[in-house]
This record gives C-alpha cells, structure tokens and sequence, in this order.
C-alpha cells in the first residue's frame, strides 16, 4: 500500500469512493461525496493533510482535514483540526487501511504544528485510535452540551489544560442537502434504502453526556 498526497487527479474516484463508502450508512443516500466535492475549494481546507491509500495502483481509500475553532471563555481561540469523511471502499473496509491513514496524517499533522483533532464519529471506532470523550477534556458545543459523537484526541499529551473550550467547525461542513441531491442526480444512480444502522446513527448522534 502506498499512502501519499491527493492529486487532481484523484479527484473523480476518492468522490467514487467517499459515495460508496457511505451511501445508505447514516441515512438514505449520503452528501459526504458531495462534501469531498466541495471542501477542495474552501479556505478552510488543508491539501497537506489530503491522503489517498493506493493499493496496486487503485484509490481505495482517502482521508481529508479541515482546519477547526477551540474558543475558551475568555474567548481565547485555539486553531485545531477535524478530519471527515474518511472513507474506505466497502470492499477493502476493517482492513486496517483507515487505520493507516489515521496514524499517517497525524504524523504530518504534527510536524505542520497542529496539536488537537476533534472529529464527530462512533467512538468503538475511534477510541483504539486514541480518540476521548470530549467530556474528558471540556470540550463542549457552544450549547454548552457535550455530544456522545464528539471526540477529541491529543497529538501532544497535556495541551488541552482543563479549562472549558467551545467547539466550531469550518462554515464547509454545513452542507446543502438540496444542493448535494443535485450534485448525486449528476451521477450513477444508486439505490437509496433504509437501514438499521441509520437508526443506530441517528440515535448516538442525538446523545449528550451529562
């Protein structure tokens, strides 16, 4: 497997890809393809810590990081990262290639002096990969709640130091619906169905620890 910097040309299968990987996951049909399509060109956007998996020459799996807001109550704001989608073709999943990914642009996020991730996730997928509750480190929405999905991992141990941090996300993750139904009416249809685990999704996305 190579692992290296997304091109140009890449574009059309990690879109291929991110589609596959989540339609019908969280609900009917997905918008994440359309996300991929959209953060390039947003300000927000990293291309440093845009990676493909290569396996034989083949695109099977790609990771993307938008910069992100911590804000403290003093309204001290911390530059952080999150990443998403990250998506792995159905065929190649539970493979260790998400994994690898994961642990490979952390390592360059580091070295680009960023210290925090906080991504939105089921935490049995994310915990072994050293992800928290958020709980455990203040941070909170500017609700000032703290979703069971909201995760938070440390890239230099002790830089969150327990005060309380607000949570924002770039402008780029608010995404049309409407405008992400037309972008995937230009594409092969696929079946929109509906699933258990989007029930599951919608119930731990709906959850807060007190």
């Amino acid at each position: 497997m190579l692992i290296r910097n997304e091109t140009e040309a890449d574009y059309k299968a990690v879109e291929e890809l991110t589609r596959k990987a989540f339609y019908n996951q969280y609900v009917p049909g997905c918008t994440e393809h359309y996300l991929v399509h959209i953060m390039r060109g947003h300000e927000d956007f990293i291309p440093e810590l845009d990676f493909v998996a290569e396996l034989d020459g083949k695109v099977i799996a790609n990771i993307m990081y938008t910069k992100a807001k911590l804000r403290d109550e003093q309204g001290t704001e911390k530059e952080i990262l999150t990443f998403g989608p990250i998506s792995v073709l159905p065929e190649y999943q539970r493979m260790g290639y998400g994994k690898a990914l994961i642990e490979h642009s952390f390592e360059q996020a580091v070295k680009l002096g960023y210290d925090v991730v906080v991504i939105f996730g089921s935490p049995v997928n994310y915990v072994g990969r050293g992800f928290k509750s958020c709980k455990r480190y203040n941070i909170c929405l500017p609700s000032e709640k703290f979703p069971s999905a909201m995760l938070v991992r440390e890239l230099q141990t002790g830089v969150l130091d327990g005060r309380k941090w607000f949570y924002s996300d770039s402008p780029v993750m608010n995404v049309s619906e409407e405008e992400a139904q037309r972008f995937d009416n230009t594409l092969e249809k696929m079946e929109k169905k509906h699933l258990p685990c989007q029930e599951d999704f919608y119930i731990m996305s709906h959850s807060f620890i007190e």
